[in-house]
């Protein structure tokens, strides 16, 4: 029939056989919508990405009001507190003497792997440190591998990732010597099929710079043998480079939730450990024999 013939071919369709193949298939409201919110004509978006979130600002709970309530703790909070701590660092003057490169890197896509063009699976850490190390050597010397070797031998990554807090409810979850309290310091990740990237070595390094800038102490965590255990960018960094990495992160319940809990207190005591960190870690590193 005709009308058969027209749904075959695109005939009949009017005013849209100018329109963009791609618009035709997006929804019209939403289109109107985007056009007006950026002040564009509806004809000039050529593409958008976009995502729900929750945009209820965060709030503080407890009796004390010694928790914060917020979405996507994991991971912004440590991407808050890395900041603060570089901010803090370079503020302090100490920067200007510092024989080493202090940064921070926020990846895209942990939460599915990684394993993206701007996720940490990608060349881009490697890339930075090998573009760096080559901008700041002698032009003779910039590429030759020794020279990335050593810088790499040098180096160290703080793979910084919300940790499981015990919940009261369910405290069985955790190894009894292994279950984290909110408020109560930074948390150190260890597991043995490498689902996180601490070491005995790198273990230590953070734990001599709590000490030595006199900080709340670090709590360990070990998943239960019998419970699956979760993993971060440590692991795919660590492999990648050939950095030494370790895993940390401060703690928190209803870690994926649309609506996330954390200690106010371990906002400070991650700020402080990073901020020793960029200030002690040479010092450290350099006094460690073998």
């Amino acid at each position: 029939t005709e009308s058969a013939k027209a749904q075959l071919t695109g005939e009949g369709e009017g005013e849209d056989d100018d329109r963009d193949p791609w618009a035709k298939d997006q929804e019209p409201l939403l289109l109107d919508l985007l056009a007006s919110e950026l002040g564009v004509d509806k004809k000039d978006i050529a593409d958008f990405e976009l995502n729900l979130f929750d945009s209820q600002p965060a709030s503080l709970g407890g009796i004390k009001s010694e928790f914060l309530n917020s979405a996507r703790l994991d991971n912004l909070a440590t991407c808050f507190v890395a900041c603060e701590a570089l901010a803090h660092y370079a503020e302090s003057g100490a920067v200007e003497t510092d024989e080493d490169i202090s940064l921070i890197a926020l990846f895209d896509h942990e939460e599915i792997g990684s394993r993206s063009a701007q996720g940490a699976g990608s060349p881009v850490m490697a890339e930075a440190v090998r573009r760096i190390s080559s901008a700041l050597t002698d032009h003779a010397n910039a590429m030759a591998p020794d020279v990335l070797s050593s810088v790499v031998r040098r180096s160290f990554v703080f793979s910084v990732d919300q940790a499981h807090a015990v919940h009261p409810n369910y405290a069985s979850k955790h190894e009894k010597n292994h279950a984290p309290k909110m408020n109560n310091g930074v948390v150190v990740k260890t597991n043995q099929n490498q689902r996180y990237a601490t070491n005995g070595i790198t273990g230590f390094i953070v734990r001599e710079l709590v000490r030595k800038a006199n900080l709340v102490p670090v709590q360990e965590f070990a998943v239960r043998n019998d419970c699956p255990c979760g993993s971060t960018i440590g692991p795919i960094i660590s492999a990648n480079t050939g950095i030494r990495t370790i895993d940390a992160g401060m703690p928190q319940l209803s870690m994926h939730s649309c609506r996330e809990v954390m200690g106010i207190a371990d906002l400070t005591n991650g700020r402080d450990l990073f901020t020793a960190f960029f200030t002690h870690f040479r010092e450290i590193d350099d006094a460690l024999e073998g």
